[in-house]
């Protein structure tokens, strides 16, 4: 099942296994954040997580929701990963995993039709590759080689429904132009929240979610803190990784 340097990690909050590779990609706690941030139905309804990776945010919704959850990613690797994943955990009812562009997914999946659309894109833009030794599995996850934030929030948008919502992850440095590019398309700013690696440092990591054609209300969540003092995490974050077990 495992290939190369592949391992099986747990995923201890939700009682699940992912496949995971050092070389290839592991997920981030960016995409913990996101997957418990987000807005999820209970029961009915269709999610879209865009940039899935190996799968790691549609395993952590699938733990919070009973809605058909489709995940999307464009290399064939991550894809394949991911897969074998849902397929372990015996999710394959609920998850799919579809090899494609984010760009073609509106045509390929239908315009308007989905409750809820996650997104982890690319944060760097593609001029910004300074390290040079880098997989390029990792390259792509990370930059924006082949998908720019514009056109993320443009499939987004032309994927959900109208009153659907749009949770995206992102550098904090990147809060005007999102929240630009969300209105440019539709989506509403509805709930931000900031994360900071310790209490008195900048944010580094921010929080979205909007509503398409919302009406114009924002709320600022409290700050989520990572590390405390002692540098091991906070409660809220350890609770969101392993569960209150």
């Amino acid at each position: 099942m495992l290939v190369d340097d592949e391992r099986l990690d747990y995923l201890l909050a939700e009682d699940l296994r992912i496949i995971q590779s050092p070389s290839v990609f592991s997920f981030s706690l960016d995409a913990v954040l996101l997957a418990r941030f987000a807005y999820v139905p209970l029961k009915r309804g269709t999610i879209v997580d865009l940039c899935t990776g190996n799968g790691a945010i549609p395993l952590f919704l699938s733990a919070r929701t009973e809605s058909r959850i489709i995940g999307v990613e464009l290399q064939e690797r991550l894809v394949h990963m991911a897969r074998r994943s849902v397929a372990y955990n015996e999710l394959e009812s609920q998850i799919d995993i579809i090899e494609g562009d984010v760009k073609d997914m509106p045509k390929q999946l239908g315009f308007e039709k989905y409750d809820v659309v996650t997104c982890n894109p690319p944060y760097f833009p593609a001029h910004e590759m300074s390290d040079k030794n880098i997989s390029e599995h990792m390259a792509i996850a990370r930059h924006e080689l082949y998908l720019t934030l514009d056109e993320a929030v443009l499939s987004a948008s032309q994927l959900l429904k109208q009153g659907g919502k749009a949770a995206f992850v992102h550098r904090s440095g990147r809060l005007i132009d999102l929240i630009s590019v969300m209105r440019a398309n539709r989506l509403e700013p509805k709930r931000i929240r900031l994360v900071y690696p310790k209490a008195g440092k900048e944010a580094n990591t921010l929080l979205i979610e909007g509503i398409k054609d919302g009406k114009p209300d924002l709320k600022i969540l409290p700050p989520l803190i990572v590390y405390g003092e002692d540098g091991e995490y906070t409660e809220e974050v350890r609770e969101l990784l392993y569960g209150d077990k």
